[in-house]
């Protein structure tokens, strides 16, 4: 070999490749965490899944054991907002 040869011996380059190849996986991962992490998309999702519920427990194409659940969380929610609307107005009274 020359002095002025610089092509990377065999197992550099094969290195060289596979840190290219990490590289470019840990940015995919973080651009997918940093998705997961992104209040404004886990509002989407959070909206999305209440459209769900009220459509499985509404409409009657919806599989029945979709429909049984989405009824009972609606249910369970409802009850809940009861219970601190009921604590809010006491709270409210006894002042």
């Amino acid at each position: 070999m020359s002095d002025k040869d610089t092509t990377p011996p065999p197992a550099i380059a094969a290195l060289e490749a596979d840190v290219t190849l990490a590289r470019e996986q840990l940015a995919a991962t973080v651009d997918a965490l940093v998705d997961e992490v992104d209040p404004r998309r886990q509002a989407d999702r959070l909206k999305e899944k209440g459209r769900r519920l009220v459509f499985d427990a509404t409409d009657a194409s919806a599989l029945p054991e979709d429909r049984a659940r989405a009824r009972k969380v609606l249910a369970v929610a409802g009850a809940v907002v009861a219970l601190v609307v009921v604590g809010i107005v006491r709270r409210a009274t006894r002042s």
